[in-house]
């Protein structure tokens, strides 16, 4: 059995279809989502619909990201923030255009059951965006931080990578585990097309709400998996301010 990680859908239904087919995912494979499954292009509603039916043949986490978090604020109660309708919201709200009260009431309770975090018997964390204990995710005083936090990624991108774990140079955030899987920070903004390592931090995220890819990647031999770039599958989309 493999275990694959996969990065931002952010509503990207036909990229979520190719990564599936692509990477030939079988129902003894365990998924772990690594948060904002909505926002952006088209199709988050529908996304979220093939991730509930997933999860009744597949081994599933979902783990919560930001998007998510300002979905299920709509969701529950009409919540519309500014930032969120102008950072995908407004495409968000247009997909669940003819959706009953019980469905969506479904899609809130699969938000509300969503962990902010995993973490596997080999010690591997995988989180959306970040933390910033010293003491791991567990003593975390803001949960925010889970989905917004980007100073993890930026710590790993700048070590150096002759700096062994048992050093007392190494930073103890890192110590607790083994590896760290996020999304949340484009790989597009460095110029990267794939996911990123940086110590014993995997980045995910190849910008499928932008210009980039959705990625999966193989936990145990670092397979990556990868969809067609999001503006084809959605080319009447782009115009859209991402």
């Amino acid at each position: 059995m493999r275990t694959l990680a996969i990065g931002d859908i952010h509503g990207g239904l036909k990229a979520l279809i190719q990564i599936l087919e692509r990477a030939n995912v079988t129902n003894e494979d365990a998924l772990i989502f690594l948060g904002d499954y909505v926002d952006g292009w088209s199709e988050s509603a529908q996304v979220i619909d093939r991730l509930i039916e997933l999860s009744k043949s597949n081994a599933c986490i979902f783990i919560k990201g930001n998007h998510d978090v300002w979905c299920e604020q709509w969701l529950a109660d009409g919540t519309l923030t500014e930032i969120w309708y102008h950072h995908g919201g407004k495409e968000t709200i247009a997909s669940y255009a003819g959706f009953s009260d019980d469905h969506k009431k479904e899609h809130l309770q699969f938000f509300e059951a969503m962990p902010l975090y995993h973490i596997d018997d080999d010690k591997r964390l995988f989180v959306h965006a970040g933390f910033t204990s010293m003491h791991g995710v567990a003593r975390e005083s803001h949960r925010e931080t889970f989905y917004f936090d980007r100073t993890l990624w930026e710590m790993a991108l700048t070590m150096d990578k002759r700096i062994q774990k048992n050093s007392e140079l190494y930073p103890n955030r890192l110590k607790h585990y083994s590896e760290i899987y996020i999304g949340h920070t484009p790989t597009l903004n460095y110029h990267k097309h794939e996911p990123m390592n940086a110590i014993n931090v995997w980045n995910i995220d190849t910008g499928a709400a932008f210009t980039g890819k959705l990625s999966a990647i193989d936990i145990e031999t670092k397979e990556v998996f990868q969809s067609d770039a999001l503006t084809y599958l959605y080319p009447y989309e782009m115009g859209r301010n991402r």
